[in-house]
Order: structure tokens, then sequence, then C-alpha cells
């Protein structure tokens, strides 16, 4: 998995680590979505947006863009990345200030600001972060902005920290799904950190093997499951009932793997009536 998408997926289910990251208030995220948005007529694509809600015109947007490697010879990571911040304030509109975050996984992977942008080098409307320069605090941060900080610092130091991470979550965190979602991410990370390791090794240096074989971690795994196939039915069927809802809770893990594939071909309420039915 590529750097920039570990970023975007903790985004997605974790923004306070984003406002943690660039030192604003963590209770804004509830205040805000993220999203990735296509620029109109053009090839370009933000990949990353924190959006205000409508009514906060006061709060600005953040354009967000990760770097886990350095640019190729004749890309202009910068003119391109501005050119299509301001395609998109042409073509959207917003009410609100903005700024873009850069959040590099080395520090070495920035080409520098072009002596054409010279004005942004001091602007406060960009803001560059270096993991391998922030300051690794595994005890006090959040787990999850911990576990992204190790994609930016040694393989030798990532590994320790990574294990402590491990400890930390499993002594701190009390709901299983939680618990689950994070050491997961942190097992991701790894897995990106060290390519020369497999899983399963990774996973005995993390301590996750014994875990993984205990009722409390595969109840999380069901329960991960079991939520992301309702979010697929409520897009593909509308809303459960709470009949339903009571029913899907039943299910086991193969059944649940069942309903995975079977709801690929659902494309009304029906089918899923019809499938617990036979099933249920």
């Amino acid at each position: 998995m590529k750097s920039d998408s570990l970023f975007y997926q903790v985004f997605q289910t974790s923004p306070q680590v984003f406002f943690e990251l660039v030192g604003s208030d963590q209770a804004q995220s509830g205040l805000y979505s993220f999203i990735s948005q296509e620029v109109k007529q053009t090839r370009f694509q933000i990949d990353g947006i924190f959006l205000p809600h409508h009514r906060r015109s006061d709060l600005p947007l953040y354009f967000v863009e990760v770097m886990g490697y350095k640019p190729k010879q004749g890309k202009h990571f910068y003119q391109e990345l501005f050119t299509e911040i301001h395609l998109y304030l042409n073509d959207y509109q917003p009410r609100n200030d903005w700024k873009v975050v850069v959040i590099f996984t080395e520090h070495r992977f920035d080409p520098g600001i072009p002596i054409q942008l010279n004005e942004y080098s001091k602007n406060p409307r960009l803001q560059r972060l270096y993991l391998d320069r922030l300051p690794v605090e595994p005890d006090t941060q959040s787990l999850e902005t911990a576990a992204l900080q190790l994609i930016g610092i040694k393989p030798k130091v990532a590994a320790t920290n990574a294990q402590t991470l491990v400890t930390r979550a499993r002594a701190e965190v009390t709901d299983a799904l939680e618990l689950a979602n994070i050491l997961e991410l942190i097992n991701t990370i790894c897995v990106y950190k060290f390519p020369n390791l497999t899983r399963e090794e990774i996973e005995r240096m993390l301590g996750l093997s014994e875990l993984r074989q205990t009722r409390v971690f595969q109840d999380a795994q069901q329960e991960k499951a079991l939520s992301l196939v309702t979010r697929l039915l409520t897009l593909k069927c509308g809303q459960p009932t709470l009949e339903q809802e009571a029913q899907l809770q039943k299910l086991s893990a193969p059944k649940v793997d069942e309903l995975a594939e079977a709801l690929l071909g659902f494309s009304s309420p029906e089918d899923l009536s019809a499938w617990l039915q036979e099933h249920s």
C-alpha cells in the first residue's frame, strides 16, 4: 500500500489526527468532511480536502498532499499542486479561506519551492510537515499519529516504537473493534516499512500472532466485517430495517463472507430480505 493511501485512510476514519499533525484544535475535526474532489474539465484530481461544514464559512478548507517519494526529474511538484488548487477555487468558488498542507514522509523528498512561487516559502497558507523531523513521542501522541510517524523514522527505531505502540494500544483501548483497527493500522504500516519481511514475520515481531487467535480479537474482526457489509448494503439497497439489522448481527463469520459476495448482485431491499430469509 502506498504511504499516501495510508494517510488518506486514517484521515477518513480519524480526522482528528490531521488536526493534531498541523497543531490545530482537534475538536474542529467534527466540523469537517474529508473528501476527494475532481477539478472540472481537467486531468487533475484533488486527492484530499478537509471541507468545513457549509455553515462554517469562518473555517478554512485544507488541501492535503502526501509525498512518500522524491518527484521524478522534470516533474514540477509545487507548480502542479498550486495549479490544481487555483483551478479548484475557480471551479467551486468556496466562501472559505484556504490552506494547503504537504506531508513529506522524509525531508529529502521535498524538491524545494521554485523561485516562481517564492512568495509561498514563508506564506502561512502553505504548511510543510516532515515526518522524520517531527518530535517522536509515542507515549503522549494519539495512537494513530504515532503510528503514521513510523513511516518517516529509521527502521530500527520504527520496529521498537511499533512494539511500544502495540503494547500501549492493548493497555489503553478497551473497545475491541477500535483495538483491532489500530493494531491493523500499525501492522499495515510495518508491512510498508519493512518490505523484506513477510506479513507473518511482522506479526511475530509485533506480538500479534497470538492475539489474532483470541476470541476478543476474532469477535472484533467479525464486527468490522459486518460493519463494512452493512455500509455496502445501505449503498445498494437502502438502510436495513431494525429487524434486518438484528438478523445481520446473528450471522456467523462465514455467513457474513457469503453475504459480502451475494450483495454484489443485489439491487433492491427485497434482495436482502430474500437472502436473509434463506440463510438466517
